[in-house]
């Protein structure tokens, strides 16, 4: 049996820039990986079977992106293995930090390797976005710009950061944001991005999730009292970044307590990322 880390993500900038013709939205996000971690273990079977030993709660495990990985992985390959699989859940779900596509990529990732399946990064990226459109990006591993739904990837560099993370009791309802009449839809898009000419980062989404979702608007105001905070994704979650680890601790202390908060770094490379050797 092998422990497996699977991290979340901030999408530190995200544009929305059109509409494609499937009508899923167009966009151009800047994502990273953060040292914020689930825990997986897995154990190989001889049979095709695969066991969830820990469903989530109101997820019944033919749902669970893990076991939807791994049977994915089962037809593309035609293994006849199965896999028995542990999942320690340390990201809140529903938070925009992509807690499950991770789970479903390091699955992926760790079976490909586990069953001798030889795909390549390309061919799990191809069979993963078809579980989720953040999943290609940590089958990809590393910072990165990302176009489309979120498949198009390709290297950036960024500075060293750290962010207070906060995670509001509130759900955020991603389609709803989607459809709502507000949302931009038409940022220019970027050719040739880089850290500097995206300056400022924005969420394109946050300003409609802050209108109708007062507790999520209600933790912005107070991180606001301490720099510029920004939601990921569809949120509800919201980072703060911070020059040092001790800001983002002494700015984390001074938030209510019965918040989840966090202090987080990002890491430019998925623990999962020397899984694939034929990249």
């Amino acid at each position: 049996m092998q422990t497996y880390l699977s991290p979340a993500k901030l999408n530190l900038d995200l544009r929305i820039i059109g509409k494609l013709p499937n009508g899923y939205h167009a966009l151009e996000s800047i994502f990273t990986l953060i040292d914020l971690y689930d825990e997986i273990r897995i154990a190989p079977r001889s049979d095709r079977q695969i066991i969830l030993h820990t469903p989530t709660d109101g997820v019944p495990p033919e749902h669970d992106l893990t076991v939807r990985a791994a049977q994915a992985l089962q037809n593309h390959s035609g293994s006849l293995n199965g896999a028995e699989i542990w999942l320690n859940k340390k990201i809140p779900m529903g938070g925009g930090l992509g807690g499950g596509s991770s789970n479903a990529a390091t699955v992926l990732l760790a079976l490909n390797q586990l069953w001798d399946c030889q795909f390549n990064q390309a061919q799990l990226i191809d069979i993963g976005v078809k579980l989720g459109a953040d999943v290609p990006f940590f089958i990809f591993g590393q910072t990165a710009f990302a176009r489309g739904v979120g498949e198009q990837l390709q290297p950036i560099d960024i500075p060293q950061q750290y962010y207070v993370l906060v995670r509001p009791d509130e759900h955020v309802a991603t389609p709803k944001i989607f459809a709502h009449p507000d949302l931009p839809r038409n940022s220019p898009s970027n050719p040739n991005p880089t850290w500097d000419n995206l300056q400022p980062l924005r969420n394109d989404m946050q300003a409609v999730v802050l209108q109708d979702y007062p507790k999520v608007q209600a933790a912005f105001h107070l991180l606001a009292q301490h720099g510029e905070p920004r939601m990921t994704g569809s949120g509800s979650c919201l980072f703060l970044p911070c020059e040092t680890p001790q800001l983002a601790a002494e700015i984390q202390s001074r938030l209510p307590e019965n918040w989840q908060t966090w202090c987080v770094k990002n890491i430019t490379h998925s623990p999962l990322f020397t899984l694939l050797s034929n990249r």
